[in-house]
This record gives C-alpha cells, structure tokens and sequence, in this order.
C-alpha cells in the first residue's frame, strides 16, 4: 500500500474527529522554567490475517495521522468507517475483577470528556450483544504484562491483554482516539502494543515544596494517561521530611516544617501515605518511596541532633535551594537503628519492590566511610524484604543497590564512576536512565522561562525526546537498562499549575522514550502529535507551557 494513501485511510476518520469539537486551545501559560525485567523484545506471536502491520517510518506516518502519544508498536488501518460513540454504547468487561475495574475507570473518563456515562456490563453478566466497546481479558492473548490489541471497527472495539495492566494501557490509547470533548468516532484501526522498558517512572519532590494528596493524585492521572507505570515521591532532603514514621515524632514536627522559602511545610500521614498507594495502584502504577541517606539529611538532623558526628555544628533548618551539607554520622550506631526503623516502616506501608536509599551528593563523606554506610544501607532494605535503589554514585557490586538512578550529563559524570558502574551492572544492578540534561524536568524549557533552574542546560521538547537510553552509557549493555524517569524536582516549584507548566509538553515526550521501539521513534512525527495533545490539556483544565519546535494550534 502507498504510504500516503495508508496514512489517509488512517487519518481519514480518526484525525479530524479526535481533535473536532476541541475549539482553539486558550492561550497556553508561559513558563521559563530545577529488580527489573530486562526490556522487552517486540510482540510475539503472527499477526491476524487483514491490512498489513507497520513499523519504521511507516508506522511513524501512520501515528502522525492517529495522534496517539506514546506512539504504539505497530499500526494498521483497517479500512472503512470506525466506531461510533454514542449514549446506546456499553462498555463490556470480560475476564475478571481486573477488566471489570478497567471498565470502571473508562466509563469515569470518558463520561468527563463525552458528558455522558456508559453503562458496563461487568464479567459476572457474561457475554453480551449490542455495540460498545468490549474489555478482554485473556491469558492465552500473548501481549505481555503490559501489552495490549486494540482492534476497531463499525460494531465497536474491543481490547484484549493478558492482564489488567495492558487492559488499563488499552484504555487510555482509545481515550486518545477520540476527541479531548464530546462524541466522537474511532477510527477503523487495528493496534498491537507493548512497551519497550518495564519500568518507566517519573520522580515528584515533595520535599523541597510539599504538595498534598489531591495534588499527587493529578499527577499520577497524568502518568497514567501516558503510561508511566512508577511513581517515585522523593519524601526527604535538607528542606523537609515529609513521611510520618512511627516512634520518631520528630521528623514530622520539627522536620516537616520547613521548606523552600520558609513555607509552611507538611507531611503525609500513614493514611495519607497509603491512600496515594491505592490511588496509584488502580491506574497500575507503583510508588516508590525514597528517604535521601546519608546527605541531604538536614531536615532529620534539626529534628534529632543525635544522628550528627559529636563535635560538628548544631544543624539548623534550611530553607534555601541546593544542599546544606550535613551528613549523618555513618560511624555512629545510633545512625542505623533510625535508618532500621524508618526503612522498616516504608516497607511496611509500601507494597511495592523498591525503596530508594538516595545516595546522592555526599561530600563531606570520604569514599570508603561512604560505601560502607551504602552498602549497609542497602542490606537493611533487603532484611525488610524489599529490593534498594539508589543513585548512581551508590554503585557497589552485588552487594550495593540492585537499580540505580542514573542522573549525571555525560560531560559530568565524576572521574571514577563509569568503572563503579561497569562493576555493579556485571554484579546484576539495573540502570534507571534520567540525565539531567534529558529528563530533569526542573531544568528551564529556555532561557526566557519563568520556573527552573539551568544547571543541565536548557531542556526543550526536543532535548527531552532525542536520546537512545539502549546506547546512552558507555559499557552499559542494552539488556542492563530498566528503562527511563523523567525527575521533578521542586526548588522553584511551589504550585500545581508551576507542576503542571514544566511537566507539559516534556513528559509526554519522555513517555515515549520509555515506551516506543527506538526505531519507531520520528522528530517529524512526534511533534505533530504531541501538538495534537494540547485540547486535551485544555479541556482537563491543565497549565502547560507553549514550547517551541511544536506546531501548536
């Protein structure tokens, strides 16, 4: 089939109808900008007979067409009209209590974005008739634990995935093929997707400003719209400690009062803490908690003096953007019960793999009192049953942390530490990619923008897009990289809306970094389709920023 004439079928239906209705978006709000699977391989199985599947260039001009963001696998039109949305449509779940919560949670989507409710028809009703769009659970479907079929035509569509993960995925690829407002038409499409990295994250500091739970919920639908399936809530630095931990009252008194500016600060409760977890967990995304340890502990040291060295200055609260280089006493024995007992209360409140230990920025540590207190770090976390992840400077062999945030520029990676690496990857570690200079979604846009820092450089939406994190390391294999974080970080941040402008366009961009075969991944294309966001922003009432190198409307 001619490319152009593939691309018009595709487009012929979905394009003018999924971003119709939308009007001209409002005037964007400026900002000038602060143990994994190895991953996947591509969808197995042969395709159904019908319309050939593409990939490559191909499938990239077929996904400028469907404005779909990340870019899926592979695309095929399947010629004729698509599916009609209407008020007689029912949303069907097949499979279990996991598609029938799917169901659930897309019938509460799409009746924010149509106006209306859909009816479901959940697994315990059986198989039903009448035209809608059907949720499948299947064992045998061969998509992966994220991988999901989308398949649709006049009489509705239907998603298949072998669990609940890849159901939810499927869900909010069908969200994007309709229109950000009202009714619309899905285009007559068949879909085969699957990530390429299992773990694809973003890191929200709650700890330089503190942001409460209806703020972090926004986020994690955020992600969940693009399927990001790790939340990684960096809870403590010098500036503030945001976590209640029993038997230290503490830290959630004195600790949590500070922040940036010399805001007012705050914490989350057990109850808070744990309703961010189940609200994260329905849209199949898992929090990862991280205490910063043995730096970037001023706000625990003002608040129990003890953990500091006798002898050194009295910590103070600080407030002010960087680090206050305090340290806790890593010979002291005193330092291990309080990082025991609040490594023990994470775990217990945490149902997820990982607890991050930090590890970041230790100064005034020398290397081998530094390592030490790591690697014992990293041994407690495992006696809680959970696996540690730290930052890359953490790097030890088998006995050091088994994911490591990889977060230095090339040009700034300290003397020493690519060999440290080499090590620990050969030992069995992972590598979490999120250079400054790509995913440090607190860096400025430009100059010009208003929030951010520039330390990394400027990172524009090209910036963030344009990297390979299978060859960004050298002597890092392929296999060795669990995939990618875009990082918040939250010294000049202090709103939603400051949240909101930096994370929008970048992080869409970064989704599909994590998600779409390199190969797969087009400049040209791309920027068509993250233009082709933006009513959606709008309409769920979003502030982002007005990049350039995108053809906004």
């Amino acid at each position: 089939m001619n490319r152009k004439a593939l691309v018009a079928a595709v487009a012929l239906v979905s394009l003018s109808v999924a971003v119709s209705g939308c009007g001209s978006p409002r005037p964007a709000s400026v900002s000038a900008d602060s143990a994994p699977a190895s991953p996947s391989g591509a969808p197995g199985g042969a395709a159904a007979p019908g319309p050939p599947v593409l990939s490559g260039a191909a499938a990239a001009a077929a996904g400028a067409a469907l404005p779909l963001v990340p870019e899926p696998s592979q695309v095929a039109a399947v010629g004729g009209p698509g599916y009609r949305l209407t008020q007689q449509s029912v949303i069907q779940a097949v499979g279990g209590p996991a598609a029938d919560g799917v169901a659930g949670q897309l019938a509460a989507e799409l009746d924010a974005s149509a106006g209306y409710r859909l009816p479901v028809r959940g697994s315990a009703a059986g198989a039903a008739g009448g035209a809608g769009v059907t949720l499948r659970l299947d064992p045998a479907a061969g998509t992966g634990p994220e991988g999901y079929t989308l398949v649709s035509g006049p009489d509705g569509v239907q998603i298949t995935a072998t669990a609940g993960a890849g159901l939810f995925h499927g869900a909010q690829t069908l969200r994007q093929l309709l229109p950000a407002r009202g009714a619309g038409t899905v285009a007559a499409v068949r879909i085969t997707d699957r990530p390429r990295y299992p773990v694809r994250s973003t890191e929200l500091d709650v700890a330089r400003h503190f942001f409460p739970v209806p703020v972090v919920e926004q986020i994690i639908d955020l992600l969940a719209e693009y399927k990001f399936n790790y939340l990684h809530l960096h809870l403590t630095d010098d500036q503030g400690w945001r976590i209640e931990v029993p038997g230290l009252p503490r830290l959630t008194g004195i600790g949590a009062s500070t922040e940036v500016g010399g805001g007012t600060g705050g914490y989350y409760t057990d109850a808070d803490y744990r309703a961010i977890i189940a609200y994260a967990a329905a849209r199949y995304i898992t929090v990862v908690p991280e205490v910063d340890l043995p730096a970037h502990t001023n706000a625990a040291l003002t608040a129990y003096p003890d953990l500091a060295c006798a002898g050194t200055a009295a910590p103070r609260p600080y407030t002010g953007i960087g680090g206050a280089k305090d340290s806790l006493c890593t010979s002291s024995p005193g330092v291990y019960t309080f990082v025991d007992q609040v490594v023990g209360a994470l775990a217990a409140m945490t149902p997820g793999p990982y607890i991050d230990i930090g590890g970041d920025e230790a100064f005034g540590l020398a290397p081998r009192a530094y390592d030490a207190f790591m690697a014992r770090a990293a041994a407690i976390v495992r006696a809680h049953g959970k696996q540690p992840m730290a930052w890359e400077e953490a790097a030890a062999g088998s006995a050091g942390p088994a994911l490591l945030g990889a977060w230095h520029p090339p040009l700034q990676v300290p003397a020493g530490l690519a060999p440290k690496i080499a090590a620990a990857v050969r030992g069995g570690a992972q590598l979490l990619l999120e250079p400054a200079d790509h995913a440090y979604l607190d860096q400025k846009y430009a100059q010009a923008t208003r929030l951010g820092l520039d330390w990394a450089g400027y990172v524009g939406v090209p910036q963030a897009y344009d990297w390979d994190p299978g060859t960004f390391r050298q002597g890092v294999p392929a296999g060795s990289v669990a995939g990618i974080e875009a990082a918040l970080w939250t010294e000049t941040l202090s709103t939603p809306q400051d949240l909101q402008e930096m994370l929008l366009p970048r992080l869409p961009a970064l989704a599909e970094v994590g998600w779409t075969p390199q190969q797969d991944r087009v400049w040209s294309s791309f920027r068509l389709r993250l233009a082709a966001q933006a009513p959606r922003w709008d309409a769920q009432g979003l502030a982002w920023t007005r990049a350039e190198g995108v053809p906004w409307r």
